[in-house]
């Protein structure tokens, strides 16, 4: 009879699983065919997803292999919408692409300066950190040694002020390196962000190699049924895992339709039931709460801004997918 244990998917490669068990032992798995049908609509195994696998008996290799038999309840998933063609999707022009399952938080990388944050891009990041069950979320900013301290509490005023866990870093004198090593020890992580702004500097502080070692991971595709992965969770000596998700700065966002939106803009959400209309868009409606706020400064005119963009380009997919 086969042994089962159960385990954690540290890498995904072209439908191939990695799964560590509880004594470090690494098995390379496939799907059992019924996981396999249902993984059509979405990805039913994803990195961070806790497995109980059957071990499988072979002679003449080095490579210790298993059977994924049950993916157990996740408790959260950050996901993108994916295009498909052909069967996957089960007829669907979107389908989920989960990113990382069961993560403890996210920390969405960013440079006070060189290159100067993209507040659209973070916006969004945040949106998706809503939309996934994450328990935590922090917003890095590194580089505050080329920027005048100043000019970055101004500019990061208004997720202060939203209650947002914001560190800042320097991977040149080592500012904030311990508080951030402190973060992300015995934890889950997704530490993502656009490129330019040290992520593999910072990597490399917290722990020798690492950055290259996050590196050698390629970036995840999502093409129709053209889909190649290799996405993986890379161990921390201090205990924790850590998984950079490269390709999120345009992701399209699964499962929040643009009526939802304002939702899940934490500043916008709290004024969306004081509107004269249960439907209002925060556009043109007279009687808007929410344009009040912005006018009277409680919400960030770039916060807006940025509300109103997202809502368009979601606006346009339901339009093209309907």
């Amino acid at each position: 009879m086969s042994e089962y244990l159960d385990g954690l998917v540290v890498k995904e490669q072209s439908g191939f699983f990695w799964v560590e068990v509880s004594d470090g032992t690494i098995y390379m798995c496939t799907l059992r065919g019924r996981l396999m049908e249902e993984a059509q609509s979405s990805d039913i195994a994803a990195i961070g997803d806790r497995v109980r696998i059957s071990v499988l008996e072979e002679d003449g290799t080095d490579v210790l292999k298993g059977v994924i038999e049950a993916v157990l309840p996740r408790k959260s998933a950050l996901s993108k919408a994916a295009r498909t063609t052909g069967k996957r999707g089960a007829g669907q022009a979107e389908r989920e692409h989960v990113i990382i399952a069961n993560a403890d938080q996210s920390l969405f990388v960013f440079a006070a300066a060189k290159p100067a944050p993209d507040f659209r891009v973070l916006d969004r990041l945040l949106v998706a950190w809503e939309a996934s069950d994450i328990e935590e979320v922090g917003i890095v900013i590194n580089k505050v040694d080329l920027e005048d301290p100043t000019n970055i509490e101004q500019m990061m005023s208004p997720y202060v002020r939203m209650g947002y866990t914001i560190l800042y870093t320097s991977a040149v004198d080592g500012r904030g390196i311990e508080a951030l090593k402190a973060k992300l020890a015995g934890k889950i992580s997704v530490f993502t962000g656009p490129s330019g702004v040290g992520k593999t500097s910072l990597l490399n502080r917290i722990q020798p190699g690492l950055g290259r070692a996050v590196r050698a991971v390629s970036h995840v595709t999502n093409e129709g049924t053209h889909t190649t992965r290799d996405s993986a969770l890379i161990k921390l000596d201090m205990g924790g895992y850590i998984a950079d998700t490269p390709g999120m700065r345009n992701m399209a966002l699964w499962d929040v339709e643009p009526d939802e939106l304002d939702g899940y803009f934490i500043d916008i959400a709290q004024y969306v039931g004081q509107c004269r209309f249960s439907d209002c868009t925060h556009q043109r409606e007279p009687g808007c709460a929410v344009r009040a706020a912005v006018e009277d400064g409680a919400i960030a005119e770039s916060r807006y801004r940025n509300y109103l963009h997202l809502r368009q380009e979601l606006a346009e997919t339901y339009i093209v997918y309907d």
